[in-house]
């Protein structure tokens, strides 16, 4: 698939326009077969990439992301449709007065929005299975799933739709389809991307992440999003393995590369990880329940069933519980920040194996057969609790299902990063497989 830098150095060079890169994408979100795409913006897009030309024609830069089509979970604002959130629930809502923080800088950047992505209801789930629009299917085996609940941002990029989508991640929602569809995906460091104009789902996890099947194009929009360039590291970066629980209930092969990658790196003990991700369900239920109590108590039937009753559970919990999880928030990241201080990067696997069937969607978990959509995030819920940053890698696996890992690193110094997520592509370790089927397209 041709990568967003390649399409924005050709729109600028004057070689394609971006309303006829923007048509061809349109055409393939018409034709999306993986229930990825909710709703294709083709007026908008085309008035979008006609200001671009404009002002090519003119003689003024058009910005780095210059006619690169792009599309947005259910969850971003976009100016003169409800926000849906991935619930039909939200379908008579008023229309968004403005658009999203984000989408707004890659506009700016000249980035042209073409679709809304399907997504779990309310981003409740890691399986993105949508009662109301349906379940997206994993572009390298459509009768699995593709991840969630940011899965309709993954499918549409892996089935090579559009070079670039945004997602949101709050326990995993953009690491766990990032592993399951073979991409690059971004959790940023609290704070660090913006979430004015998104639908919350747990105010005190979410951020808003955007995926890739080009690393360049990864840290390009990252840059755009963040307001100023995150560039990798001069220096190589100490390397650490997470041990314990990431070691286990994770496919052999992530496993083999974690060592592969850094051999002999020190092997890191989180403690309580347990606890912490307990704690991180019940905040997260606790905040989404409140959220959604006066819905649920005024209309309860129109919400998805799954997500219902986990929603109702949440507003059940108790204050005092969910201010002993946040207690314990502040307490174990102050603990793990010090725990790694002598290491720029932590490695651990991103989802704990390949993707599940639609039809059987169950994995092994200590050893028991456990629902996908709750526990997909076993090795992701705990490093959100740290408020770190994650990129999420691709291994590289021709002919297999995808599987991918966690590169955590330190606020602040992301460059790491970057500079590792490199290096291992580099040595053939890591990268996009695009799957048989994806449309590629020459830019006309």
């Amino acid at each position: 698939m041709r990568t967003a830098c390649a399409i924005a150095a050709a729109v600028r060079a004057g070689t394609v326009t971006a309303a006829s890169v923007t048509a061809e994408a349109l055409v393939r979100l018409r034709a999306d077969d993986h229930v990825a795409v909710t709703r294709v913006l083709a007026e908008r897009a085309m008035a979008e990439a006609a200001a671009v030309d404009a002002r090519i024609a003119r003689g003024e830069d058009p910005g780095p992301l210059a006619g690169v089509p792009f599309a947005v979970k259910d969850l971003f604002d976009v100016a003169g449709l409800p926000t849906t959130s991935g619930s039909a629930a939200r379908d008579k809502e008023a229309p968004a007065a403005a658009d999203a923080e984000a989408i707004r800088r890659l506009n700016a950047a000249g980035a042209v929005l073409c679709a809304t992505l399907n997504m779990d209801a309310f981003a409740y789930g890691f399986a993105t299975v949508n009662a109301d629009y349906g379940t997206t299917r994993n572009p390298h085996d459509t009768a699995r799933l593709a991840g969630g609940s940011s899965g309709g941002s993954a499918a549409a990029v892996a089935a090579g739709l559009v070079p670039l989508t945004l997602g949101s991640d709050t326990n995993g929602s953009v690491r766990v389809p990032a592993s399951l569809c073979g991409l690059y995906g971004l959790r940023p460091a609290r704070g660090d991307l913006p979430l004015a104009g998104t639908f919350p789902f747990a105010e005190s996890f979410d951020e808003i992440g955007p995926f890739a099947a080009s690393l360049q194009d990864l840290a390009l929009v990252w840059a755009v999003l963040r307001g100023g360039e995150v560039w990798p590291s001069s220096s190589a970066p100490r390397i650490a393995r997470l041990g314990g629980r990431f070691r286990e209930n994770a496919d052999p092969a992530q496993l083999a590369a974690i060592d592969a990658i850094a051999p002999g790196a020190p092997l890191v003990d989180l403690p309580d990880v347990a606890r912490a991700r307990s704690a991180a369900f019940v905040i997260t239920a606790y905040e989404g329940g409140r959220l959604h109590r006066k819905a649920l108590a005024a209309d309860p039937m129109t919400y998805d069933p799954a997500v219902r009753d986990r929603l109702l559970a949440g507003a059940l919990l108790p204050e005092a519980l969910f201010e002993r999880a946040l207690a314990f928030r502040v307490e174990y990241a102050a603990r793990i920040a010090a725990l790694v201080a002598d290491f720029d990067v932590l490695l651990a696997p991103s989802a704990p194996c390949a993707a599940p069937l639609i039809a059987d969607p169950m994995i092994l978990i200590d050893g028991e057969l456990c629902a996908a959509r709750a526990n997909l995030g076993i090795h992701s819920q705990p490093i959100t609790f740290t408020a770190l940053p994650v990129l999420a890698v691709p291994l590289k696996r021709p002919g297999q299902l995808p599987l991918g890992l966690q590169l955590i690193g330190k606020c602040g110094a992301e460059g790491a990063l970057l500079r590792l997520a490199g290096e291992l592509e580099e040595r053939g370790m890591t990268g996009v497989t695009m799957p048989a089927g994806a449309f590629a397209g020459e830019m006309t």
